[in-house]
């Protein structure tokens, strides 16, 4: 039995510290997001002297919230099961069909992850506007297809190789066709490497600003981000209806993860294990 020590003490006192540390940042949005926009300006952190619900009553008026979310929540689902399918089916062929045209493809996807967003943004909206994908929704989503498919696909590439091939095999023994030994076999082993992709393309997706403000340019097409921009002008800065909105916004992202919390967990330790 592992016995209490000082050097443990110091170390749990030190991760509460970092995990204070940490917390700063979302202490200084809530308290600001209830706070009148004078209030803030004198000392961002204090307590607030009157809490101001109605910040957030206004901000679900003036960018229409209910709007925002639906553009947000539609663009990343069915952005992420793009990148999801697409990602999977590729990586296990890739793996199962091992030759230099695999790996050429492979390297040629992968190497798109070093290529700086900037450099394609005229070329991405001049073949979006020849497509006529530019200020949709679907137009969108397809381009998120592109941009996420690489990262994802290293990733599956990787966990694919830890996956026996024998199991494969007995299920095709069995009369199990090339499609259902992926989706019902493979697929379901590939859990908790899907889990972190979904993680981290959500909360890429969700908090993206750039490649919607390039792409949507209808009020009605804007996302949670777009929406809140709105408060933060080149001259004027409203910070009290700018910091609530900002709650808004993350407050989905926040309730997600803690739904998806265990299975983070549980997809760290059978990684560790396989």
């Amino acid at each position: 039995m592992n016995k209490y020590t000082k050097k443990t003490f110091v170390l749990e006192i030190f991760a509460i510290m970092l995990a204070l540390l940490f917390l700063v940042p979302f202490y200084f949005v809530l308290v600001n997001s209830v706070k009148g926009f004078g209030e803030i300006l004198i000392d961002a952190a204090a307590w607030p002297k009157e809490i101001l619900f109605s910040n957030y009553a206004k901000v679900w008026e003036i960018i229409n919230f209910p709007k925002a979310f639906m553009n947000s929540l539609v663009i990343t689902v069915f952005s992420i099961i793009g990148i999801v399918v697409l990602s999977s089916m590729a990586a296990w062929k890739m793996v199962r069909t091992p030759s230099k045209l695999s790996k050429i493809i492979f390297i040629l996807i992968v190497s798109a992850m070093v290529i700086p967003f900037q450099t394609v943004m005229i070329p991405l909206m001049k073949l979006g506007g020849t497509l006529g994908i530019i200020n949709s929704i679907p137009g969108i989503i397809i381009m998120y297809f592109g941009f996420g498919v690489p990262l994802s696909l290293f990733l599956y590439h990787g966990f694919v190789k830890g996956i026996p091939v024998e199991i494969e095999e007995a299920a095709r023994i069995d009369g199990c066709s090339q499609f259902g030994v992926f989706w019902r076999i493979v697929f379901p082993l590939l859990k908790p490497i899907t889990v972190t992709v979904i993680i981290l393309n959500t909360l890429w997706i969700w908090n993206d600003y750039l490649l919607p403000l390039l792409v949507l340019q209808d009020a009605e097409l804007r996302t949670i981000p777009l929406a809140t921009s709105s408060f933060f002008a080149q001259y004027t800065k409203q910070w009290d209806m700018g910091l609530a909105a900002l709650v808004l916004g993350i407050a989905p992202v926040i309730v997600f993860f803690l739904f998806l919390q265990k299975h983070i967990i549980k997809g760290i330790a059978q990684g560790s294990v396989k």
